[in-house]
């Protein structure tokens, strides 16, 4: 009898390891194609040249680390948002820009200073912003282009540094750079 549950428990397990797997190769395909060894945004004096005028291009494994690394973050913080009683996908745009702003605060954070800024991170969090927030990544990716024009913008972008930072030390977002907390300190909801 135990070694019957034993067995069924054993197939169950690698199951749900192989669901696991195919996830993971589906969200890497619905990644977007551009990738992160791109143009840059049309703000001057964002990003640093290297002399021919390009961004050195990043590997795959870097891309993909990034983007399972802002998804982890972005569900974390979601989830932190929800159980507080903000629902991201029933806000208004005007919060969903904010939380577009601190994702991609926190995905500078997250990679490389030569990709900073370029276009290809913003697709990245405009199509991780999406999912989470329900802005369409046309909205998010304006968002993000326009992240200088207001304080609460460039507040909550600070505060997804700051979070991203301190989650790669210590695994966790520390309250005060929260996701909710930049958000709600920032807008009326």
């Amino acid at each position: 009898m135990t070694d019957g549950l034993i067995l069924v428990t054993q197939v169950g397990l690698v199951a749900l390891v192989l669901l696991m797997a195919f996830r993971m190769v589906a969200l890497v395909r619905s990644a977007p194609v551009d990738g992160l060894q791109g143009s840059h945004m049309k703000t001057p004096g964002i990003a640093r040249r290297t002399s021919a005028g390009m961004l050195p291009p990043v590997s795959a494994p870097d891309r993909t680390e990034l983007f399972t690394q802002l998804h982890i973050l972005a569900g974390l913080q979601e989830r932190d948002c929800r159980t507080r009683g903000l629902d991201l996908a029933d806000s208004p745009a005007a919060v969903g820009a904010y939380a577009a702003n601190w994702l991609y605060g926190a995905a500078c954070a997250l990679c490389e200073h030569s990709v900073r800024h370029s276009d290809s991170l913003a697709g990245i969090v405009a199509h991780i912003a999406s999912r989470k927030t329900g802005l369409k990544q046309s909205q998010a990716l304006q968002a993000i282009a326009t992240l200088t024009n207001s304080s609460a913008g460039l507040a909550c972008f600070r505060e997804g540094l700051d979070g991203a930072k301190f989650w790669q030390q210590h695994h966790y977002v520390a309250s005060q750079h929260s996701l909710y907390e930049a958000v709600t300190a920032n807008s009326f909801i």
